[in-house]
């Protein structure tokens, strides 16, 4: 849950929305109490869906709908545009990446583990793309195609990723 809705939740209180949005319409975060639920049952009950050939499809279908919410969530800087910070680039940035990586960040940091951004996988590089795109995009052609545009290049950017198997430089401790 906290991966679902905290990204967006920081990127409200950054802008001054208070309560955020995941407290004034808890449909939100309903969706993903229960969406959260049903997984963690199936995959309990079920726990061969995760071994074998089963894991390998598990991970390509993960990679797969972890790619579309990254999108999803990115265009997550429509909302600073829509609270008047057109003209502010860097802002706009920061909230589209911030929405797209926040959640996961959080999660992270609550599972005490290395933040999934900041270990290898190019994640946090894809949503700054893809929220460069949307801010491009939404002042030459509106708010739709912004919001499609960038969500189909951080799918894109993430799909190239995996594919040629991108990573972020890993520096040794002798560096």
């Amino acid at each position: 849950v906290t991966t679902a809705v905290g990204g967006g939740a920081v990127r409200d209180v950054i802008l001054g929305i208070v309560p955020p949005a995941m407290f004034q319409r808890p449909i939100y975060t309903i969706v993903a109490t229960f969406t959260s639920c049903i997984v963690f049952l199936i995959l309990y009950l079920k726990k061969e869906f995760l071994q074998g050939h089963n894991r390998e499809t598990y991970d390509k279908i993960m990679l797969v709908m972890d790619s579309i919410g990254l999108g999803i969530f990115t265009v997550g800087v429509n909302t600073g545009i829509s609270h008047g910070y057109v003209d502010y680039m860097f802002l706009l940035v920061f909230l589209g990446t911030i929405t797209g990586v926040g959640g996961g960040l959080l999660r992270d940091i609550m599972a005490g583990v290395p933040p999934y951004i900041l270990v290898r996988h190019i994640y946090a590089c894809a949503s700054i793309v893809g929220a460069i795109v949307c801010v491009v995009l939404y002042r030459n052609f509106g708010a739709v195609v912004s919001m499609v545009g960038a969500s189909a290049v951080v799918i894109l950017v993430r799909y190239l990723a995996a594919h040629y198997r991108w990573n972020l430089p890993k520096l040794t401790r002798e560096e």
